[in-house]
């Protein structure tokens, strides 16, 4: 038994059986990967996966109850590893980083200055995606924290952990009738709207509260990236609905914003880490100094956490 045995098996799992996705993730061949899931199957004399002639169609019941295993162990080296550079590098290494747009690009900068003021030696890494990239990322172990507003507690091998709350704003253009009344989504819809893709900063929020209320608002335009929705606004393409915290009055002038808190569900951020996982000392600094209520022994008692225990609201 080796761990490039354990690897194919997990990432098998991860890749729903995509044996071309496997071979690429691990940078080998297809046959290669066959031939080290059947030598470890050999090994433990079962068959884990379901095959349909050369192709891997599921997890056989005997696959179900020794996949965590495999887990378990590839989890338990990577902890090795990672105590192993804390007592030889101390406070030297890489944190890698993986967050949606808007917490990189508004709710971060200031940790990230903070926290390498005072841990120079560290190579801080950001990767950006969606929150279901973020997770994919957490999970691969590319990231070792990554920071969304949504799905991260969906994942029973992820530990997510609230970090604070916001809410959205609706960005109009100096003189729009918006300005003038009170802020309704009757109002609202009345007019096209600019705002997130779906599956990113709230979207989701928003959708919903329109159909509460029976509502079919018209998108006239969706993107990624707070700054796109704003421009777009100031030529305006329509209205903006984007998160609070992305709008600098001084910065965005002379577009306006309007409070929407009472239109929208609050939403939350949260900081999700590996079950069971092992940060180096320098990562749960971070994460102090981006959430100052999760010290090292709260993030480590919510990893240790089994994954029906309900880590506690903000």
């Amino acid at each position: 038994m080796n761990f490039q045995q354990l690897r194919a098996v997990r990432e098998a799992v991860r890749r729903r059986f995509n044996l071309t996705d496997v071979a690429t993730v691990l940078h080998t061949s297809q046959p290669g990967v066959s031939r080290q899931i059947r030598e470890l199957e050999d090994e433990l004399g079962l068959e884990i996966f379901v095959r349909v002639g050369k192709r891997l169609t599921g997890l056989t019941p005997a696959g179900e109850h020794v996949v965590p295993w495999v887990e378990k162990l590839l989890l338990d080296a990577d902890n090795l590893h990672r105590a192993s550079e804390d007592f030889l590098k101390g406070d030297s290494g890489t944190l890698s980083i993986a967050a949606t747009h808007s917490q990189a690009r508004y709710a971060l900068p200031s940790a990230v200055h903070d926290f390498l003021s005072t841990h120079p030696q560290v190579q801080f890494q950001l990767h950006q995606g969606s929150p279901t990239q973020v997770a994919q990322m957490l999970q691969s172990g590319e990231a070792d924290i990554g920071i969304a507003s949504h799905e991260l507690a969906e994942h029973p091998d992820l530990v997510a952990l609230p970090c604070y709350r916001w809410t959205h704003s609706i960005i109009v253009p100096p003189g729009h009738a918006l300005l003038d009344g009170p802020l309704t989504l009757q109002r609202l819809a009345e007019h096209p709207l600019i705002t997130y893709e779906h599956g990113f900063t709230g979207r989701s929020s928003i959708d919903t509260a329109f159909a509460r209320a029976g509502l079919s608002p018209q998108v006239a335009l969706t993107a990624m990236d707070a700054d796109v929705i704003k421009t777009y606004v100031g030529l305006g393409v329509g209205v903006g609905v984007i998160a609070a915290i992305a709008f600098d009055e001084q910065r965005d002038a002379p577009l306006v914003a309007l409070d929407a808190r009472q239109l929208f569900p609050i939403n939350t951020t949260s900081v999700a880490v590996r079950r069971g996982g092992l940060l180096r000392r320098y990562a749960y600094d971070f994460i102090q100094t981006f959430a100052s209520h999760l010290t090292r022994d709260v993030v480590s008692a919510a990893q240790a956490a089994p994954a029906d225990v309900t880590q506690a609201p903000l």
